[in-house]
């Protein structure tokens, strides 16, 4: 990576894509970067496509990524880190979410769903590690528990330490919700196993 790191975060309404880019920036600024992040909510709220950018390093001077330059693309739905892909660097990699959340331009028949996002991506050339994080999240008892299983994904594929980005989650329920702690802890666990199989299976 270069001095500047540039993750990519996108998926559909209510996956908590963006509550994921500010704890991911939480962690930066933890470790003292200079951050930027910028959001694009399309109906977020009825299930529709989001995407969040973030740039983190010792000076940044812009929230956006340009095309070609995202580190890391994290993808909470596979069509949708499909149709990203795009923004990835060449030796970029991609975590995709496999469990489907079809958006509605799909039920309305303005979209048709790809029959294989993930095999899309990687024929293109990208490196990817792909896993079921909602299937793991519902396993768990709560799919509003998957952006805690991408953040555990993504938490060794950062520079800095993935018990810094646990931290700022769990810091989150604390006081509010004390009861999501042990919960949220699962998950991002989860997370990081289930990115360290996917990486293990993509070099096999």
């Amino acid at each position: 990576m270069s001095e500047i790191t540039n993750i990519l975060v996108v998926g559909t309404g209510g996956q908590g894509v963006m509550t994921a880019t500010e704890i991911l920036a939480e962690a930066a600024i933890a470790f003292g970067h200079d951050v930027k992040k910028t959001e694009v909510a399309g109906m977020a709220q009825r299930g529709g496509v989001v995407s969040s950018h973030l740039r983190f390093g010792p000076k940044v001077l812009s929230p956006q990524i340009t095309p070609g330059t995202a580190d890391v693309l994290l993808g909470f739905e596979a069509a949708e880190g499909m149709r990203w892909r795009h923004m990835l660097r060449p030796d970029g990699l991609a975590l995709m979410n496999t469990g489907r959340l079809v958006p509605p331009i799909v039920d309305l028949g303005l979209f048709d769903y790809p029959e294989d996002p993930v095999a899309e991506v990687r024929a293109a050339g990208t490196r990817v590690f792909s896993f079921d994080a909602s299937a793991i999240a519902k396993e768990l008892g709560d799919i509003r528990l998957g952006n805690t299983v991408m953040l555990g994904a993504i938490s060794d594929h950062l520079p800095f330490s993935a018990e810094v980005l646990e931290q700022c989650i769990l810091k989150r329920f604390a006081t509010k919700k004390p009861e999501l702690i042990e919960l949220n802890r699962l998950a991002f666990a989860a997370g990081r196993a289930a990115a360290a199989q996917a990486a293990q299976a993509e070099a096999a």
